[in-house]
């Protein structure tokens, strides 16, 4: 099936202009000192904050921002919501930003401090998701009087953008440690093009990189009938869990492996950040399953119910070295779920110059991309990261604790060019969601399915 329409959203550029005053103002605002940021609203979605650097200038002088060239927000507007803002009509569909200063430098992020003023643009998404359009690149008077003269009252810089940003969006038929089908997912309608199949690891497999073979290994197993353990014993470790993804010929196309045990703490029944859990998530080229990525998550401190996580991608398809790249760091509340996302546009400062105007911030899609075999052994196994210039790569949904978890994911049409590269990242997304579990207090029961028989003993 084709790939399903959104449109990205994208503000950046930020840099306030106050009018230079020989005299400190009685608000104690004053551009040599007073830092900025904006409260970045679009209904529907939950506010952005961002910072804005002050420029100092003369009052008949003007100038462009040298300063903050990056991402401040991006939103991402799918097919449904396009529909639905068009139907409105422009005039009905505002971003909305609010300039603060803060004479004391410590509310950023906070939307506190002295309201310099604010600003409403209009956005018109017809057609956007065909091409890109700019609806507002350069300087706006946000003052309370935005009469007066050029530059004697304060000016917010900025950008703002929408790009087409179709993608591929797979939906789990079940809870990935249920071994669902993943659909392919247009509008209504849904096609299976994986399914996903959930083990344990046993002892023989422990190299899990030198196999030879990519046959399925049985996950049957004989357990030593004589090593008994008390039930409190079950619970000490978390390991061995995989995850494989079969293409609809039953051919193994992605895995993810838990290669690093999840343990609690010492003292505590928690798997802490200086000792997390982690996953391989695995390609297959050449006879056996090759690294692409690895995750590690772990439950944040006691008063945060949050598990964080950090991804890395390989730069060769060698595990033990040490060239990989972070590309995703956050946390997902335990309690409400989230969503982990791959988007490197907020580092990338390319410029991009189109008919309409000029944005500094953020790298767009680019047309083309290298076709793919299909076989996966051609493409090689560095290719996110040669490819990740910036922009949206992949989004997968997580919920929380005691909820029936079936992720949908997201992938942007410019990292898939074979089977292979879409079941990288639903692997990827399995072994996110399983990490919720993983990441569970050790006080607690895991649901059955997540359970070995004989868990107590090592492999």
């Amino acid at each position: 099936m084709d790939p399903c329409p959104f449109v990205r959203l994208l503000v950046g550029n930020l840099a306030v202009k106050l009018p230079v005053s020989p005299k400190p103002s009685l608000s104690r605002v004053h551009p040599s000192s007073s830092p900025c940021h904006c409260k970045i609203k679009l209904k529907g979605f939950p506010d952005q904050v961002a910072a804005a650097p002050l420029i100092q200038v003369a009052e008949d002088r003007d100038l462009n921002p040298e300063g903050n060239k990056s991402l401040a927000a991006c939103f991402s507007l799918n097919k449904t919501l396009l529909d639905k803002i068009n139907a409105k009509g422009s005039s009905n569909f505002l971003l909305k930003i609010k300039v603060y200063a803060d004479p004391d430098g410590n509310s950023c992020g906070l939307a506190s401090g002295k309201l310099l003023g604010k600003i409403t643009i209009p956005l018109d998404l017809r057609g956007a998701e065909s091409r890109p359009f700019v609806f507002h690149n350069g300087w706006v008077a946000i003052g309370d009087d935005k009469s007066k003269k050029k530059g004697s009252s304060a000016q917010l810089y900025l950008s703002v953008r929408a790009e087409p940003d179709p993608r591929f969006v797979f939906q789990f038929g079940g809870e990935p440690e249920c071994s669902p089908q993943v659909f392919q997912v247009q509008g209504s309608v849904k096609q299976a093009v994986f399914t996903c199949k959930f083990g344990f690891r046993n002892s023989s497999d422990r190299n899990l990189l030198s196999r030879s073979s990519m046959a399925e290994r049985s996950t049957s197993r004989k357990w030593l009938s004589s090593f008994k353990a008390k039930n409190d014993q079950y619970s000490k470790e978390r390991k061995g869990w995989s995850v494989t993804i079969h293409d609809l010929s039953g051919s193994p196309v992605a895995m993810a492996s838990m290669v690093t045990p999840y343990v609690p703490s010492p003292g505590s029944n928690r798997v802490s950040r200086s000792n997390p859990g982690g996953w391989l998530i695995l390609r297959p080229g050449g006879g056996t399953w090759k690294p692409w990525g690895r995750l590690e998550t772990w439950r944040e401190p006691c008063g945060s119910d949050a598990v964080g996580y950090k991804f890395d991608l390989f730069h060769d398809d060698i595990a033990s070295t040490a060239t990989t790249s972070t590309v995703a760091s956050s946390t997902v509340s335990t309690k409400q779920g989230g969503t982990f996302t791959i988007d490197t546009t907020t580092n990338v400062q390319t410029p991009i110059n189109t008919p309409d105007g000029s944005c500094d911030f953020g790298s767009l899609s680019r047309p083309g991309s290298r076709p793919g075999s299909g076989s996966g052994s051609d493409f090689g196994f560095g290719f996110l990261h040669h490819s990740l210039n910036g922009g949206f790569v992949m989004s997968s949904t997580v919920e929380g604790e005691d909820k029936c978890s079936k992720p949908e994911v997201e992938v942007g049409v410019r990292h898939v060019t074979c089977t292979e590269d879409a079941a990288a990242f639903v692997a990827l997304a399995a072994a996110v969601d399983l990490s919720m579990d993983a990441c569970q207090p050790f006080s607690g029961k895991l649901r059955k399915e997540l359970r070995q028989q004989g868990q107590n003993f090592v492999v």
